[in-house]
């Protein structure tokens, strides 16, 4: 039996990890799969809640990291995280996305001559101010095994130069996910509670640093967002980080934009699928919003999924208050981009990877 350390730490993890973790539980003869919350995202709303929602039970281990600039949080977690493998001696670490914890896992587990798997391999936005696309790059320098969402990001990892026998296309497991909780997402009452009606709202989340951190680029996204919610309500679950930044540089939104605290995932996967469309800095609703066919805008100028850009129904719009109304005025008036489905989409990229992983550690 492997003991197979699974690390989480920040919101999108947390399902990628139940997925992984609940596969790896119908083999207890091969996995004893224990799962290491490091603690990036520390409160109830931005993870408890999300553990109740996928059936995971307590972190086996939880390391209380908290807040930080990212190389005092990284430091905090390779820290802790190393004490944890050195007393436990895991067989083998998983670890997901692209944030903090994952860059911090990864480091200890090469160090310490860990087997390293990384879920959602591959993906690059090619812009290097981005935290997240330094933590990709390395994390998959590092793996043994790289398990990718769609064939660029293996042209990415073999343009990279890494060895084509650690690379695994298995699809994207955030689907899995999004399949698997759907019809438990639509009994939650998040619209009633909220008086809501489908698709008679905008979603936004809004997080990223480069989006939040500097006032200038805030306060113009503030402004197109009050301009787009004389024509529609927008629904904002809030972002701790964003709402302290808004405090601090006294930007406020009008009344046409319901801001709401963090929700469970169920809560917002109805919220999500029933929208007019999304609003967002976020890597995966680029690709929820694509299975859901919602018209997507993300408030970037680049994206590590060009799937949802070339087939799928997100729009890059940038930080241009012009243009973040002209595409929202747009999707109003009924100019929807289209898309298509993600291949390997089928619900089963947790048992292609744990398959993989059973088969090659057997050997």
């Amino acid at each position: 039996m492997k003991k197979t350390f699974l690390v989480c730490g920040a919101r999108p993890n947390f399902m990628k990890v139940a997925m992984v973790y609940q596969e790896m539980m119908k083999f207890p003869h091969e996995f004893n799969p224990l799962i290491i919350h490091t603690g990036q995202h520390y409160d109830f709303e931005l993870s408890g809640a999300f553990f109740e929602d996928l059936n995971l039970p307590n972190p086996d281990i939880y390391l209380c990291v908290g807040s930080g600039s990212h190389g005092k949080q990284t430091g905090r977690i390779m820290i802790e995280f190393e004490k944890v493998v050195l007393k436990e001696k895991p067989d083998l670490i998983v670890v997901v996305g692209d944030v903090n914890s994952t860059l911090a896992a990864s480091l200890v587990a090469s160090k310490l001559l860990i087997p390293l798997a990384h879920i959602e391999a591959g993906l690059r936005s090619f812009d290097r101010t981005m935290p997240e696309e330094i933590n990709r790059m390395v994390t998959d320098i590092l793996s043994d095994y790289l398990f990718t969402t769609e064939e660029v990001a293996n042209e990415n990892l073999n343009r990279e130069g890494i060895d084509e026998r650690k690379i695994f296309l298995v699809g994207d497991i955030m689907v899995d996910c999004l399949f698997l909780n759907r019809e438990r997402a639509r009994e939650t009452r998040i619209l009633e509670r909220l008086n809501l009606a489908r698709k008679g709202y905008c979603l936004l989340t809004l997080h990223r640093p480069s989006n939040v951190d500097n006032v200038d680029t805030l306060s113009g996204i503030i402004d197109a967002l009050n301009t787009i919610s004389e024509k529609i309500l927008i629904v904002f679950p809030i972002h701790p980080r964003t709402r302290k930044m808004m405090k601090n540089f006294g930007l406020s939104l009008d009344k046409g934009v319901k801001v709401i605290n963090p929700l469970s995932y169920l809560e917002f996967l109805n919220l999500e699928k029933n929208a007019r469309f999304v609003l967002t800095d976020s890597g995966s609703m680029q690709v929820e919003t694509t299975v859901f066919g919602i018209p997507c805008l993300t408030i970037r100028e680049n994206t590590e999924r060009p799937y949802t850009i070339e087939r799928g129904t997100n729009t890059l719009v940038g930080i241009d208050k012009e243009k973040i109304v002209e595409k929202s005025i747009k999707i109003l008036e009924g100019n929807n981009k289209s898309g298509e489905i993600y291949p390997l989409c089928d619900g089963k990229v947790r048992e292609r990877i744990v398959e993989i992983l059973k088969n090659d550690l057997e050997t």
